[in-house]
């Protein structure tokens, strides 16, 4: 089977994930404490700066920092008009594959001393016009994102932590244990879950607060892997009228209270849905639920990424639709490597 070049299989990642992630949980968790001693995360909060992938891997950081009182934003890479207005705000370039032509282009345009980057690919030309570099340690990685994206949530999510005198969770050296046991629960499930989606015409994720990002990623794996039309939300942009075209769709719902009050409402009313939270929530006609452990808000947006993962690599086996394949490539979206 054949991989886009530099990238392996979304299988081989996937069967790759636990230990590649677990080693750069190590390598991480001492690069960020090296630069906090070295002052890099001081001051006023990051703006996050994305597309993509890396967009939807930026929701949960930013709203650890907004929850230390820090502010922080994340920014579309597309969507300003350049250059950026003059900021106190240093902005944080997020890349996995640090080519992005958008995100380069917005780094670029603000004061040296305010670009940060974080980045898997090393060396990169994110990279190199950034002034403060984190690198993820060069991972393999599938075109549809899985390792890069977990490492990417892990990187920023540490930094988020450690920034303006925080200190880093220690749970992080527990994450690869909760990921094995979850994995575990998932493969005995993964068909159920799965079918939710087998006939639906198009599928509807939404979270609450640092899960939107989940949902994001969610949306677009879905349109990536399985070419089914998928669209992302805020649990409470989706109550505003999105919710009403339910109908031929897949559900899932990621979050707490109201997402199982939402999740209960759809799967009453006939509509397939999957919850995944960390509550105690009983299953019902149309309704599976997938529980998690209680973690911190950047672990908890890994866990959520590798049900996501489960569930379209079973998805698409179902549909009989090869996972490698792309069909439309673009010659714009990445900057060249010189």
């Amino acid at each position: 089977m054949s991989t886009p070049e530099g990238h392996i299989t979304f299988a081989a990642a996937r069967a790759q994930q636990h230990d590649v992630l677990e080693g750069a949980l190590r390598r991480l968790g001492a690069e960020v404490a090296a630069r906090q001693a070295d002052g890099w995360f001081r001051g006023p909060g990051p703006i996050f700066v994305a597309i993509g992938a890396s967009f939807a891997a930026a929701c949960a950081p930013t709203w650890t920092l907004r929850s230390r009182g820090i502010h922080s934003w994340r920014l579309s890479a597309g969507d300003h008009p350049l250059p950026y207005p003059a900021s106190r705000h240093p902005l944080l370039a997020v890349s996995q594959s640090g080519r992005s032509a958008e995100t380069l282009a917005v780094l670029s345009s603000v004061d040296e001393p305010l670009r940060y980057a974080v980045t898997n690919a090393d060396p990169s030309p994110i990279g190199a016009a950034a002034s403060r570099h984190v690198s993820l340690g060069d991972l393999p990685d599938s075109y549809a994102s899985t390792i890069g994206y977990t490492a990417t949530v892990a990187g920023l999510g540490m930094i988020a932590e450690a920034w303006d005198g925080g200190r880093v969770d220690p749970g992080w050296a527990l994450l690869p244990e909760r990921i094995s046991a979850l994995e575990a629960v998932l493969a005995e499930r993964a068909d159920d879950l799965a079918a939710t989606f087998a006939g639906a015409r198009s599928a509807d994720f939404a979270g609450a607060g640092p899960s939107v990002g989940s949902a994001e990623a969610g949306a677009l794996l879905f349109r990536e892997v399985v070419r089914l039309p998928a669209t992302a939300m805020s649990t409470r942009q989706y109550l505003h009228g999105a919710m009403e075209s339910a109908g031929g769709t897949a559900h899932v719902l990621i979050g707490g209270e109201r997402e199982i009050a939402v999740a209960r409402t759809l799967s009453g009313a006939g509509h397939p849905t999957i919850l995944v939270t960390t509550d105690d929530v009983p299953a019902a006609p149309l309704l599976q639920v997938v529980r998690l452990p209680a973690v911190p808000l950047n672990q908890r947006a890994i866990l959520e990424a590798i049900v996501l993962q489960v569930l379209v690599a079973r998805a698409a086996a179902q549909a009989d639709i090869d996972i490698e394949e792309f069909v439309f490539h673009h010659d714009d979206t990445k900057v060249p490597v010189l």
